[in-house]
């Protein structure tokens, strides 16, 4: 039987229905990670690898890789960017993304056209919501 979700969603960040992912703006960049959903669904993160330095991402499409445990899964970027740097540590320490996903980016980058593809994007109560009606018993943080 499969693990009934508990984990957090937090306010402040916007979040992709599609493909389980959030993005903040920190100045110019945008900064992006996995959901703990997300972590949820895919079962436990052993592998991360993002594309090189200088990689122009469109919204939806791959940013890297996560390896689980039984499959390795397309990094799908919540929004458009050009790719300053993958996380490193992330990188030597998958584990830390299911520790800690919000803690963890995956990708920091200058989004290519933010108004536009943050207009996507939803707030923390419309992601939960999502999340309910996909696992009605999902508990939240």
């Amino acid at each position: 039987m499969r693990e009934i979700f508990h984990g957090a969603i937090p306010d402040g960040l916007l979040y992709d229905t599609a493909h389980d992912m959030w993005a903040r703006r920190e100045g110019d960049d945008v900064v992006i990670g996995a959901t703990s959903f997300g972590i949820h669904m895919a079962g436990a993160i052993i592998a991360f690898t993002a594309k090189p330095k200088g990689a122009e991402i469109a919204r939806g499409r791959g940013l890297g890789t996560v390896e689980c445990a039984k499959t390795v899964l397309a990094v799908h970027a919540p929004v458009g960017f050009v790719l300053a740097e993958g996380n490193e540590a992330l990188e030597a320490r998958p584990v830390r993304l299911n520790r800690d996903p919000y803690a963890a980016w995956m990708a920091r980058g200058t989004p290519t056209d933010w108004a536009a593809d943050s207009a996507q994007l939803v707030d923390a109560a419309a992601y939960r919501a999502h999340i309910l009606r996909i696992e009605p018993e999902a508990v939240f943080e």
